[in-house]
Parts: structure tokens; sequence; C-alpha cells
């Protein structure tokens, strides 16, 4: 055919009506056996596949799932897209990709425009309140990673960068540090919260000074001024919100002329491509973002499908965790 086939064609072909056709390819056990393998036989021999708006109106379902990040070009995000987009595949599913530029207002008109057109979502970091969240995940079924709430009623998957951040901690106390800043993250973080949650205590613990600067971008370009208030603050290490606002962090201590590590030690989070290249190569907390990924994904399959050991989850969220990778931009504190 010189055309794209149509569901009409295949009913010429097969001798039936366009509405047995469409039962036959989408609702196979309403009709006879011997119906349905002619249908199919001749959408086969014509080339025909049913269209995805086609499948939804007969099924309810378009086997389409959304992934929700804060910002598709912060490679934190690539593991993540890797291991939903490898889970979706093997369970049937085609994922769509929607970035919401780290605002709360778009992930909400995402969330609104997405109802009807996927059959579910994996919210990465969501940036909104938790009330919004709870109203929004109500009308569609999500998988929240590294986001929880108690009003929530969707699985989660988290990872342990409060574990990991007192990782650095006691690395940085074992080299002699006890002036250390932390760089933090956008108001909005809920995993900015849970750090600096467990950031004071940990610091009691091992006798370290911690000042708090920020909030910053999690961002290259935010840096610079990250870098200049720790440089103001008098402190001998600083442990940045991501990778991305740690690599801003060595350009502007370059740029000083503060050498890390001999003057200050530099700590990022995330283990993202170019942690290791940058000169010098960045210490930091390893996330296993690919596994977070595969993990959610499964977390919702099971859950539209209502099979497998996840058909009935719980309360409680599944919890990754994370660990130090140790590399140049951290040394002994100076004299």
């Amino acid at each position: 055919m010189s055309r794209q086939p149509t569901l009409r064609d295949v009913a010429e072909k097969a001798g039936v009506a366009v509405s047995t056709a469409s039962r036959a390819l989408t609702r196979p056990g309403r009709i006879s056996a011997h119906t349905t393998e002619r249908v199919r036989a001749a959408a086969d021999a014509l080339g025909y596949t049913p269209s995805a708006s086609a499948r939804a109106l007969s099924s309810g379902r378009t086997t389409t799932v959304a992934l929700v990040v804060p910002d598709v070009t912060n490679p934190f995000y690539f593991g993540l897209v890797r291991g939903t987009g490898a889970r979706l595949r093997e369970g049937g599913y085609v994922q769509v990709l929607v970035d919401t530029e780290e605002s709360a207002e778009a992930e909400a008109r995402a969330l609104v425009g997405l109802r009807g057109t996927v059959d579910g979502a994996v919210l990465a970091a969501s940036r909104l309140a938790d009330a919004r969240l709870a109203e929004l995940a109500a009308d569609l079924p999500v998988v929240a990673v590294n986001r929880t709430s108690p009003s929530l009623s969707a699985p989660s998957v988290l990872i342990d960068t409060p574990g990991g951040l007192v990782q650095a901690l006691e690395h940085l106390a074992s080299l002699g540090h006890r002036r250390v800043a932390y760089a933090s993250g956008p108001r909005t973080s809920w995993s900015d919260t849970r750090r600096q949650a467990a950031l004071h205590p940990a610091a009691a613990r091992l006798g370290l000074d911690v000042t708090v600067l920020g909030p910053y971008a999690p961002v290259r370009t935010a840096g610079p001024a990250a870098a200049d208030a720790a440089v103001q603050a008098d402190v001998t290490a600083v442990v940045a919100f991501n990778d991305l606002l740690a690599f801003g962090i060595l350009e502007r201590l370059d740029a000083r002329g503060v050498d890390v590590p001999a003057r200050m030690s530099v700590v990022g989070c995330d283990d993202v491509f170019g942690a290791d290249l940058v000169r010098p190569a960045l210490t930091t907390v390893a996330s296993p973002m690919e596994r977070a990924g595969r993990l959610a994904a499964d977390l919702l399959i099971s859950r539209l499908e209502g099979t497998g050991p996840y058909a009935g989850y719980g309360s409680d969220p599944s919890v990754l965790p994370t660990h130090l990778v140790i590399r140049g931009s951290t040394g002994p504190a100076p004299a």
C-alpha cells in the first residue's frame, strides 16, 4: 500500500465489520478465536499497528509513563533516566521525559496536563509542597524518588544522602578539619532539608563547627558565590549540595588562588559524570541513581498492573545507601 493501513483496511481484508476488527485486536476474548486469528493475520499482512490513541480509547491504558525531573540538564538524573527507561521497556511501556526547570508551578501544570495521556509518573525530587503533591498524586498513579511525606499515599524510593553527608563530615574530621561550611541547595529541596537535619547532630558528635551557606541553585554558575562565602566564613572545608555546585566552587577557588586541598577541601554530592575529570578530582557522595530508577519503575508497574511483590505497597519508603568516593579535592586541614 502507498499509505499507512487503517483499521478499515484490516476489516475489509478479513471480511468482518470494523467494530469486530477493533475488538479482535484490543479485546480478543469478546469474539471467537477463529475470527481473532483471521483479523490478526490480515493486520500482519498489511503491516497494521493500532495507534496509541486507539489503544487508549479501547483499553483505558496508554502504556506510556512520564519521568518528571527538576532539571533535565543535570547529569545527576542521567542514571535515573536509564534505570526507569530500561525497566519500563521490559514491562512494555514507553517513557516520556518532562523537565520542570526547578519550578514547583511548572511541575504542578505538568502533572495536571499528563492526566489521561500517561498511565502514571515517576517524580524525581519533587519541588511541590506536601499538600499539593498529595492532591495531584491522588489523580495520577505516581512513585516518588527522593521525596515522601505523611500525606502522600504512594510508593517512594529514597537515596540516603543524609548518610552520605555524615560520611563526608567523618572524612573531614579524620583529616583534622574543625571548621566546615555546607553550601546548601534550593529552599524547595526536600532532600536538602533532610541533609541539614542530619548535619548538626553529626557535627556535634565529631566536634565540628559547621556554617550553613546559601541557599544556592544546584548549578555550576552558583558555585562562585558559594566559594566566596566559604572564604569569608574562614572555614577549611566546604561540602556542596551537589557536584555541579562543587564544580563552580573549585573554579572560583582556583581563580582566587586558594589551593585545593592545601588551603581548603571541597566535597560534592552525586558523583556525576566529570567528577573524576575536574582538577583536583572531586571527593563526592555516590548515589545509586540507575538502581533507584529501576526500582521506581518496578514499583509503578506493579501498582498499575496490580501484580508482583510491590502491588500492595506499604507506607515505608525503599531506602538505597550511598557511599563516599575519596579523591584529590580533600586533604589534611591546614595548620
